[in-house]
């Protein structure tokens, strides 16, 4: 089982250095895990590469359909006390911004919840470096 992160959705819709590694990886295992509000962010990472010129407004457009096509597929991890406080704790002692904190959280509460091992899927490095601290493989 795999939880991804928004930098590891986006890498999926945008071609960057780190999309062949998340396409060998959808490839090996299509399930996915994400947090609640991993849309919000993965639209916030498209629109500010379409604003950067990185990417059209047409195609800014096609890019959030397929992000839909792909998050009608997703298992998510709903919004909990137990995951604020968690992010809370994780803030205190990882250099992580609240978003991160929150997805780092969530994939712990999926971690608690399952006793198969769970990937952690990211391409943020302060974020990836934090889920290794907490015991996360991260590709």
């Amino acid at each position: 089982m795999r939880f991804w992160d928004s930098s590891a959705i986006v890498s999926l819709l945008v071609p960057q250095p780190s999309s062949a590694t998340a396409e060998r990886l959808i490839a090996a295992d299509s399930d996915i895990v994400i947090w609640w509000a991993t849309p919000v962010e993965c639209v916030s990472a498209l629109m500010r590469l379409s604003r950067g010129g990185t990417i059209d407004e047409p195609r800014c457009e096609i890019v959030i359909s397929r992000l839909d096509s792909l998050l009608e597929r997703c298992d998510s991890i709903e919004p909990a006390h137990s995951i604020r406080d968690q992010a809370r704790r994780l803030l205190g002692i990882h250099a992580l911004r609240a978003g991160d904190a929150l997805q780092l959280a969530a994939a712990l509460e999926l971690r608690d919840a399952n006793p198969a091992p769970i990937q952690f899927v990211c391409f943020d490095s302060k974020l990836a470096t934090a889920a290794r601290r907490e015991g996360f493989t991260v590709p």
